[in-house]
């Protein structure tokens, strides 16, 4: 029998310098050309990772850093939601559009998963993903190319939260899934039971949607409170902890629920308002989630997601270039589709179908919960990470375009 040569492995503070820094510096690369940084912390870890150096492997200490990074990136999505937006995406015709911009996506995934003959789980996640825009890097593009305030940009970020807020619940029902034998009993009274589970969570937070409502109503009682607690604590960011406890409290509500702890932690940040808080409180936040998000955590994950990516795995060249047309093609019709349906001219509508496009941060944090769940194999996970760094690279240009020929 052949013997393994062991694989000499770094100690855990070297790997973690070297992928923070080769992170850093990539995405400070792409930074500069305009590009989420998020891209470049991917390129390093594939660079770091056996892809091709080899030098670096996700060991479980990296993994329960790169857990924190979805937890804290998962938060400041929340924090740029406000459920007032989620209502105003639900009323007239802008249903409409959210519902093709998500379901034409949706389904055009699935039915690539299903022609390549794979498992039920893996061709819903890859229609799961498919289907997502990444709200954060939506934001992004549009705040470069100042169209963040115009009726298309505000249109886009509406629906983008639709998306996510949707993509999100569906997550917490499908981890539900994967013990069952995935016969059709089993599924039916598992997706039931989790669809119970999540109508619960969800009744929860609008009842604590409609007490806030209410308290506001009555003044800036919230507020004030928080500032006198504040005031009287005296530990290091006594605000930023009391936040953590509130997000921490409904993460594990939702996993006593069974349901994943990002559902939990996006919901309770998506409650959290500058008319609740105040402004200054809410800046004080979001500037110090940021900080140990986009400073530290967030490049090890993306970087994580690296070394998880293998080239060697992807062998069905076939489903790559699917998945990738696919998830161009569908996201761009669902929302052409929608707009016309909602009234609006063709070319304000494949503005909208093109803005929508970008995937980035919230379908890599899925495909990476389904990769770590066992519910898709390597060469699924390397393909959906593909599909999203394209779409997130791509978007920026062609909606630059779209806005163009709009003027």
């Amino acid at each position: 029998m052949p013997i393994e040569t062991p694989h000499f492995e770094l100690p855990f503070f070297t790997n973690l310098l070297i992928l923070l820094v080769a992170a850093r510096i990539f995405g400070e690369i792409f930074e500069r050309f305009k590009q989420p940084a998020m891209i470049g912390e991917i390129i390093a870890g594939i660079i770091l990772g056996p892809s091709l150096l080899n030098l670096i492997h996700r060991t479980e200490d990296i993994k329960v850093i790169s857990e924190l990074g979805i937890f804290l990136l998962v938060i400041i999505a929340g924090l740029e939601i406000n459920i007032d937006d989620i209502l105003k995406s639900l009323k007239g015709k802008n249903i409409i559009i959210s519902i093709m911009a998500f379901f034409v996506p949706i389904f055009g995934g699935i039915t690539v998963g299903h022609y390549f003959q794979q498992d039920i789980m893996t061709t819903v996640f890859i229609g799961l993903c498919v289907a997502i825009t990444a709200l954060p890097v939506s934001i992004r593009i549009l705040m470069d190319l100042g169209k963040i305030n115009s009726q298309v940009g505000q249109k886009i970020i509406s629906i983008a939260i639709f998306d996510d807020v949707l993509a999100l619940s569906i997550l917490g029902v499908l981890l539900n899934l994967k013990d069952t034998d995935m016969s059709a009993s089993a599924v039916i009274k598992a997706g039931s039971i989790s669809l119970l589970k999540l109508f619960v969570f969800i009744a929860l937070l609008s009842l604590v949607y409609i007490l806030i409502k209410k308290v506001l109503r009555k003044g800036d009682y919230i507020q004030e409170s928080l500032d006198k607690i504040v005031s009287v604590l005296k530990g290091k960011e006594p605000l930023f902890a009391l936040f953590f406890a509130f997000v921490l409290l409904f993460s594990t509500f939702t996993e006593s629920l069974g349901l994943h702890f990002i559902v939990g932690a996006f919901f309770a940040a998506m409650l959290i308002s500058d008319s609740l808080i105040g402004k200054h409180n809410l800046k004080a936040i979001e500037t110090t989630t940021s900080s140990m998000a986009m400073g530290f955590l967030a490049p090890i994950f993306f970087a994580g997601i690296g070394l998880e990516f293998n080239f060697s795995s992807i062998s069905n060249v076939g489903l790559l270039i699917a998945v990738i047309a696919v998830s161009y093609l569908s996201k761009i019709a669902g929302g052409y589709f929608g707009g016309t349906l909602a009234g609006l001219n063709k070319r304000v509508s494949l503005t909208l179908g093109i803005g929508l496009n970008a995937r980035g941060i919230m379908e890599l944090v899925i495909a990476n919960i389904a990769y770590k769940n066992g519910l898709i194999s390597t060469e699924v996970f390397s393909i959906l990470v593909i599909m999203g760094v394209l779409t997130t690279l791509t978007t920026p240009l062609l909606l630059k375009k779209a806005f163009q020929h709009l003027d």
